[in-house]
C-alpha cells in the first residue's frame, strides 16, 4: 500500500476514533468519574505517552521567547479546550456535542480574520452567519432527556472547546513550523497537565475505583491511548502526505460516526431540531471552506 493511501487510511482512522470517543466517554461521565477528573486522567496518560515517544525524536530546545505562546497554546488547547469539551458532554448529548464541533473551521476563520487580518469574502462571511446559527439553535433549543441533563449549558460548553480549540490553531499556527510536533505535544501537554491538576484533583480522589466495572476501565484506556494520543500521531503522519484542506475534510465525518455510534447502542436520538442545526452548520461550513476552481487531492 502507498503512503499516500496508508495517509488516507489513518485520518479516517483518526476520525472514526474521535466519532466513537463521544460516547464512549459520555458513558464514563459523570456515573464513574467526574468531567475534571476524567481530564486529569486523560491529559496525565497522554503526557507520560509523548514524553517517552519524545525520548526516541532527539532532544530539541523552545528558544525562550516561544515560551509565552506555548503556554497561550497549553491554555486553550489543552486546559480550557478539554474541560470545556468534557463537562459538556457530561450535560448534552454525543450528537449534539459532534454537531457543535464541525463549526471549528468557521471560527478558525473568525479568529483568522481579527489575529492574522486574513480576508473574510462576502461568502464566507455568509457561511459563519448560518453555521454559527445552526449553532445557536443547537444550543438553545436542544432539550434535556435521560442522557442530557442540562442540554443548553452542556452544548454551550462544547461551543466554548470549539472555540478555544480555534483559538489555539492560530497561536500555535507559527510555532509547528520550527519544532518538531512531538516536542509541541509533549510541552503543551505537560503545562496543559499543570493547569487542569487543581480542577480535577478533587475529583479524581473521589472516584471509587473498586465499584467501576471492567467494561468502564476499557472505555477510560481507550480515551487516554486512542482518543487523546493515537488519534494525534495518526494525523502527523497524514498531514506529510497529503494537503491540509484535504485533511480537514475528514472532521465532517466525525458527527456522522458519532450519530451512527450513538443510535446503534441506544445512548441518543434523532430529533427535527438536531437535524435542522446540522444542515445549517454544514452549509455553514461549507461556504466558508469553499474555494474556487480547488481541486482536492
Amino acid at each position: 500500500m502507498s503512503s499516500r493511501k496508508i495517509a488516507f487510511l489513518l485520518a479516517f482512522l483518526a476520525a472514526l476514533i474521535y466519532g466513537v470517543s463521544f460516547t464512549v466517554a459520555k458513558e464514563v461521565m459523570p456515573e464513574y468519574v467526574q468531567p475534571f477528573g476524567f481530564i486529569l486522567l486523560r491529559v496525565l496518560g497522554a503526557t507520560i505517552l509523548f514524553w517517552i515517544v519524545g525520548l526516541f525524536i532527539g532532544k530539541e530546545t523552545i528558544e525562550l521567547k516561544d515560551y509565552p505562546r506555548l503556554l497561550m497554546g497549553a491554555v486553550f488547547g489543552i486546559a480550557l479546550n478539554q474541560l470545556s469539551f468534557f463537562k459538556g458532554l457530561s450535560m448534552t448529548t454525543p450528537i449534539n456535542a459532534s454537531v457543535i464541533m464541525v463549526s471549528s473551521p468557521i471560527l478558525v476563520l473568525i479568529f483568522s480574520s481579527i489575529i492574522i487580518k486574513e480576508r473574510a469574502t462576502k461568502k464566507k462571511i455568509l457561511g459563519i452567519f448560518i453555521g454559527l446559527t445552526g449553532a445557536v439553535v443547537l444550543i438553545v433549543f436542544g432539550k434535556d432527556n435521560s442522557v442530557a441533563s442540562n442540554a443548553t449549558l452542556g452544548n454551550a460548553l462544547v461551543f466554548l472547546n470549539a472555540t478555544s480549540y480555534s483559538l489555539y490553531l492560530i497561536l500555535i499556527k507559527n510555532l509547528t513550523k520550527r519544532y518538531h510536533a512531538i516536542t509541541l505535544a509533549k510541552w503543551l501537554y505537560l503545562f496543559g497537565l499543570i493547569m487542569v491538576l487543581p480542577f480535577g484533583l478533587s475529583e479524581l480522589n473521589s472516584v471509587q475505583w473498586i465499584t467501576i466495572p471492567a467494561s468502564i476501565y476499557y472505555r477510560i484506556g481507550f480515551v487516554i491511548l486512542f482518543t487523546s494520543f493515537m488519534t494525534y500521531m495518526f494525523n502527523l503522519f497524514a498531514i506529510k502526505q497529503l494537503k491540509p484542506t484535504t485533511l480537514s475534510i475528514f472532521i465532517y465525518l466525525q458527527p456522522v460516526i458519532a450519530s451512527i455510534y450513538a443510535l446503534i447502542v441506544g445512548s441518543d436520538e434523532l430529533s427535527f431540531i438536531k437535524i435542522l442545526a446540522s444542515l445549517l452548520i454544514f452549509s455553514g461550513v461549507y461556504l466558508v471552506t469553499l474555494r474556487p476552481k480547488e481541486r482536492f487531492d
